[in-house]
């Protein structure tokens, strides 16, 4: 990021929704430090309040309790915010089967909301959470952004209505927004706990417990394991990027490398057998595989890297040897 990127976020006011959550809360820490005000407006239905505790002291930073299903709340988030980082949303394939109805109220209606206020309050530019999963039944590999396929569960489905809903609003009322398609993100501050627990989490929180985490499936399904940091990167790119060929567009949100489950639990292991040497003596079990998983995911960042500069920075081992020590010194 240059010089004059940062200086664009040092001068802005930033609204975050869904700022309590995994990702939320990383860029509220990351925006504050480069010193630009944060408003976070989250309901705490997913996102925690100890995610975003330490930033609470802090004059540059608002907290804004209230839910993106509610116009009027996100017209009053979206006053006086140069930029929006939309990362409120009901994630989870699984929890998006059992509760389509929910799922879409929060990501579709909710969404529409975010659009609606930010064109109202004349917001400069709207970067939100894509997903992966728009991809689908798309066999090609690796995903390119211009080729999708039929979306394979109600998520899926939730996330290609914004990335459409997001071009009309560009098209139509002139609101300039960039999509993020994230692919499988961890790191620190993401959730172990829950029946929806994102699998890293999930599997080093059952290691460090000496519990057998069950690997869904064979352990061949692969999938593009993205730490927060790139993440992060892209999203603070995405707000500031001066190319007017990158605003309007989808990004895939990864590293360009992909690790199948069995893989991962190895490096696991690994990793956390250096603070526990139990661990690497820990059976992995398997069980059926999920309804709705695509067997194998991996992006090209090819787009990203040309039209915004986009360097990731951590392939999954560094990433995981830095999620590992942050769950052990904080679990």
């Amino acid at each position: 990021m240059s010089e004059e990127q940062k200086k664009i976020i040092s001068s802005s006011k930033i609204l975050v929704t869904g700022g309590a959550g995994f990702i939320g809360s990383n860029l509220c820490e990351t925006l504050l430090e480069l010193g630009s005000e944060v408003r976070c407006l989250d309901n705490f239905a997913t996102g925690h309040r100890k995610n975003i505790e330490a930033l609470t002291g802090n004059s540059s930073f608002e907290l804004m309790e209230g839910d993106i299903r509610d116009l009027e709340t996100c017209k009053k988030a979206c006053g006086g915010v140069d930029f929006v980082l939309h990362e409120a949303a009901l994630g989870s394939v699984p929890r998006s089967l059992k509760d389509p109805i929910t799922s879409n109220e929060v990501n579709v209606t909710g969404f529409l909301n975010m659009l609606v206020a930010s064109r109202d309050a004349g917001v400069k530019r709207f970067v939100y959470a894509a997903s992966s999963s728009t991809y689908g039944d798309s066999e090609n590999l690796p995903k390119v952004e211009d080729i999708i396929g039929k979306p394979l569960s109600p998520y899926a489905i939730t996330k290609y209505v914004n990335e459409l809903y997001a071009d009309i609003f560009s098209s139509t009322y002139g609101l300039d927004s960039i999509g993020l398609r994230y692919f499988n993100v961890f790191g620190r501050k993401q959730d172990p706990n829950g029946a929806y627990a994102a699998v890293i989490p999930k599997f080093v929180m059952q290691f460090m417990k000496h519990e057998s985490p069950v690997i869904n499936g064979d352990g061949t399904y692969s999938r593009d394991f993205t730490y927060i940091d790139n993440v992060i990167q892209m999203n603070l790119l995405a707000l500031t990027t001066k190319n007017e060929e990158a605003v309007n567009e989808v990004y895939n949100t990864a590293v360009g490398d992909r690790t199948n489950l069995k893989e991962l639990t190895q490096l696991l292991k690994k990793y956390l057998s250096e603070y526990d040497a139990e661990i690497k003596n820990v059976e992995v079990k398997h069980g059926p595989n999920r309804p709705g998983d695509i067997p194998h995911s991996l992006a090209s960042v090819e787009k990203a890297k040309k039209l915004l500069g986009y360097d990731p920075q951590y392939n999954i081992e560094a990433g995981l040897k830095e999620a590992v020590k942050w769950y052990w010194e904080n679990l």
